[in-house]
């Protein structure tokens, strides 16, 4: 009987992890199969599977290319497949729930672009408070306008940020915040005081999501940097953007389906939100008629908050020591519940 563990990957994660698995399966045997030879031959025997960025490439959760969608069509018709690990923080999209509903374990790479995600939301935030997308548009016309009067800019610190979501990122983000004097509210399943990781000099306020819109009313920063649930989806509704102080700012670095964004749009068109910084959308790519491209208050990114040129080598960890729990029959890490 061949007990061989079959594992899927992209020709380039084979390519360029092959060794590293060879160590992580001990004296394991396996065979390290192409996704791409597995769809040409319809091979539907595959044990594990490492969706890596490679595989899903320039596809969204919302537009599927076809290369994409047949890799899904793979996994959805693999009786074998117990455990598929994926490169992304988020296992929302609709394939990821159809094999967690046929039992196969699906593990997130949550906390391996982090860092990355949180410095993005930073700059999105001094971006928007030093009010560049309006000096950017004065350079573009050659005006000299000084930054005095209504223009002024409102001081950083002392104003508060409120965090949707205390996980890597928000964590993360949270401790730049409050280096920058600012105060951090952040919005989790249970509240608690005092995270150990961050500083004691400077504590952050804990609510939960049935109490988080108590806190609006003195949000000038609103993050969100949550999972997409049946909770946080349409969270910040058009009920929710009232309550915030007018001019406050939304920062979206989750899933654009938390945001009603017809709510969001007609909220920065009347004024009572001062601006956006929005990397995710209600659909994706964004449709070129939303009116969110031509706002000059808000800054739009292609879903890019989490690339750089390190994540692929953290994810490529992940999956080797959660293949390496496999094996030695450990529970695996980041595995969605």
């Amino acid at each position: 009987m061949n007990t061989s563990l079959r594992i899927l990957m992209s020709r380039q994660s084979i390519d360029r992890l092959g060794p590293a698995v060879s160590v992580a399966m001990g004296q394991r045997s396996f065979e390290l199969i192409a996704l791409e030879d597995a769809v040409a031959a319809q091979r539907t025997d595959g044990d594990v599977a490492f969706i890596s960025r490679e595989v899903t490439g320039t596809s969204t959760k919302h537009e599927i290319h076809p290369a994409l969608q047949q890799v899904y069509t793979l996994l959805r018709q693999s009786p074998a497949l117990k455990w598929v690990h994926i490169h992304s923080a988020g296992a929302d999209r609709q394939i990821y729930l159809d094999l967690l509903a046929k039992g196969v374990q699906v593990c997130t790479s949550s906390g391996a672009n982090a860092q990355v995600v949180a410095t993005v939301a930073l700059a999105g935030i001094l971006a928007l408070a030093r009010r560049f997308p309006l000096l950017w548009a004065e350079q573009q016309g050659r005006q000299w306008i000084p930054m005095m009067g209504e223009r002024m800019p409102r001081d950083l610190p002392g104003q508060t940020a409120t965090i949707i979501g205390w996980g890597p990122i928000g964590q993360k983000l949270g401790s730049l915040l409050q280096a920058l004097g600012m105060d951090v509210v952040a919005v989790r399943q249970q509240a608690q005081n005092n995270p150990p990781n961050l500083s004691d000099a400077h504590s952050v306020e804990m609510v939960t999501f049935e109490d988080w819109q108590q806190v609006l009313p003195k949000t000038d920063w609103l993050v969100l940097a949550c999972p997409l649930t049946p909770k946080t989806r349409q969270l910040v509704n058009a009920q929710a953007l009232a309550l915030l102080p007018t001019g406050a700012h939304l920062v979206n670095v989750a899933r654009g389906e938390v945001v009603d964004e017809p709510a969001l749009i007609a909220a920065l068109q009347s004024g009572q939100l001062g601006g956006a910084f929005l990397d995710v959308f209600a659909h994706e790519p964004l449709p070129q008629d939303s009116p969110l491209w031509a706002m000059p208050q808000v800054m739009v990114t292609p879903h890019a908050a989490g690339h750089s040129d390190g994540n692929e080598h953290r994810v490529a960890q992940m999956f080797l020591d959660n293949l390496s729990r496999w094996v030695q029959g450990l529970p695996l890490r980041n595995a969605v519940a």
